[in-house]
């Protein structure tokens, strides 16, 4: 018997391969035609406000895109998790929000837009940054301040870009009006696009929303409002902040829809409902995503002053995104726990690999300071701290 074993194991390395581990044998020993190619799933019913429809109550899940966005997902916490470590080594300075705990929210909103569509939203970032097509690579050089970010290493954490993506913007609420005008521009161009404008229940009282709700609805804007609520604006809960916590009735005369944050597929088909709503001309909709953070406001927050480890735990345990996509996976044979963890290795090895990078590239030359103020602008002299220091600005 040992023998054959023996034998056994020999044919499944080769001559010239590294032993085989059994994780990876019993992956290869099923064929794709083992698993399901795709699952039908209740989901949580959206509370509407002035709608008369609503979205579905059942999501289909295909094999892939369960794949890909538990991969997404992992990827996001993973990458936060790291952050939290090179901020604590002092390697990350100043501001930084994290993002885990909410990876359901980036990660459904973008599964039920167009890469097309724009995306604007406030300093807690990271994610829709990496949803939006930027490496993890890119996002960690940036949050160290060097020159192979997605800014060049003068944005940080509260000013990452990329294409049809505005920000990361570091003052509350005012991402907003911006969004609507993504959304104007849409629409004067005539153009099948949309824009969502992203903020937190911290920043729902600004007076400045609710004057873009105004001209949203006035303009017919194809713009979805959507208040990320996870539960405490800063360090102070919901309750004591608002008046009202029906965050997605507070449009008045724009319809509205309240969304199981924590629930990737809950989002993703509440998201395709509100686009094809704005799409369809009826102009803009509002969306509250019922969320939680893990970490606390920012890093300089431990975030268990004003709520309990207990909850957080609760949280965690109950409700964690990632753990629900995985156990849907896994009890309707979309996946076994063996391919999962093969992702898992496989995301822990992308992000050393970029934290590695992150922390070796060289930060941005001093004669680069003032480049980049302007897009496709010829070079101009910027004046330096006194009138004898220069700096050239090349777009």
């Amino acid at each position: 018997m040992q023998k054959m074993l023996s034998l056994l194991s020999r044919v499944l390395q080769g001559p010239a391969q590294k032993p085989v581990t059994a994780a990876r044998v019993i992956v290869a020993s099923r064929s794709y035609a083992d698993f399901a190619s795709e699952a039908t799933f209740d989901i949580k019913k959206c509370d509407v406000h002035k709608l008369e429809e609503a979205p579905p109550i059942t999501a289909v899940l295909t094999r892939e895109q369960g794949l890909q966005y538990y991969r997404t997902m992992q990827t996001i916490r993973r990458m936060e998790l790291k952050s939290d470590q090179l901020y604590k080594q002092k390697i990350i300075r100043g501001f930084c929000h994290l993002y885990d705990g909410q990876e359901a929210c980036c990660v459904g909103l973008e599964s039920g837009i167009n890469p097309t569509d724009h995306l604007i939203t406030a300093y807690r970032a990271h994610g829709y940054t990496y949803t939006r097509g930027i490496s993890v690579k890119e996002i960690l050089a940036e949050l160290t301040g060097r020159k192979g970010g997605c800014a060049k290493g003068k944005g940080g954490s509260m000013h990452m870009y990329a294409k049809n993506f505005y920000g990361g913007n570091g003052i509350v609420g005012a991402q907003v009006p911006l969004g609507a005008g993504i959304a104007l521009a849409c629409k004067y161009f005539g153009k099948d696009e949309i824009c969502l404008a992203l903020y937190g229940d911290g920043a729902a009282n600004q007076g400045q929303i609710f004057e873009t709700y105004n001209m949203a609805a006035l303009w017919k804007l194809p713009c979805i409002f959507i208040c990320e609520n996870n539960r405490y604006g800063m360090g102070t809960s919901v309750e004591r902040a608002a008046a009202s916590t029906d965050y997605f009735k507070r449009g008045d005369y724009i319809p509205g829809l309240r969304v199981d944050g924590m629930d990737v597929l809950c989002v993703r088909e509440a998201t395709k409902f509100a686009a094809d709503h704005c799409r369809s001309g009826k102009g803009p909709i509002l969306m509250e995503l019922q969320t939680y953070r893990y970490h606390g406001h920012s890093m300089s927050d431990p975030g268990v002053s004003y709520r309990t480890r207990e909850e957080i735990q609760e949280v965690r345990s109950k409700s964690d995104p990632i753990t629900l996509l995985k156990d849907r996976m896994l009890n309707n044979n979309l996946s076994s726990v063996d391919e999962l963890k093969e992702i898992d290795v496989e995301v822990r090895k992308e992000i050393e690999e970029a934290a590695q990078f992150a922390t070796t590239d060289p930060e941005p030359p001093l004669e680069e300071l003032g480049y980049h103020i302007y897009h496709n602008e010829p070079t101009f002299e910027v004046r330096g701290a006194n009138p004898w220091i220069k700096y050239k600005s090349v777009s």
